[in-house]
């Protein structure tokens, strides 16, 4: 069995919440909270202002905000599950900043999200280029998710 470990980030508490029942679900996986350098405020999650921090952040796909720390140990892992809330149809950019702090090569990450109503989107295509060496795959979107109904998302893995 391979050591997992659930990377997640989570800008209004939903994503952590299901990131813990994730890792309970995985027999007590590691949890790595991704954490921006400058946390986000509710005006700055405001995706119905066009120049709100979220947006101006969408918009420019080069965009990587900074990360408050870089203390994951990655190496000590094989399996990478990493959440995040969907914004506009992909990851936040947060998501390529972390996967490009660190060497993916050889592992497995396997993606699970948040969201108020779109799906995956084009997530996997823009996350790929920021860990070229590791395996993403798009796992499932876990809006309330039971701790049973994980369970069996992960058995269904067989990872």
């Amino acid at each position: 069995m391979s050591k997992k470990l659930v990377a997640y980030f989570s800008a209004s508490g939903v994503t952590k919440g299901i990131a813990a029942k994730l890792a309970e679900a995985l027999g007590g996986a590691d949890l790595y909270e991704i954490k921006p350098k400058v946390p986000y405020t509710n005006a700055d999650l405001n995706w119905n202002n066009n120049n709100s921090r979220s947006s101006v952040e969408m918009r420019d796909k080069a965009s990587r905000p900074e990360l408050a720390d870089r203390s994951a140990n990655i190496s000590d892992y094989d399996v990478i599950f990493l959440g995040f809330p969907i914004w506009w149809y992909v990851a936040p950019t947060i998501i390529n900043t972390f996967l490009e702090a660190y060497n993916f090569s050889g592992k497995t990450i396997i993606l699970f999200a948040t969201s108020g109503g779109s799906g995956f989107g084009k997530a996997v295509s823009g996350l790929q280029p920021s860990a070229p060496a590791a395996v993403i795959k798009e796992g499932k979107l876990l809006n309330r998710a039971s701790l049973s109904d994980l369970k069996s998302w992960v058995d269904s893995l067989k990872i």
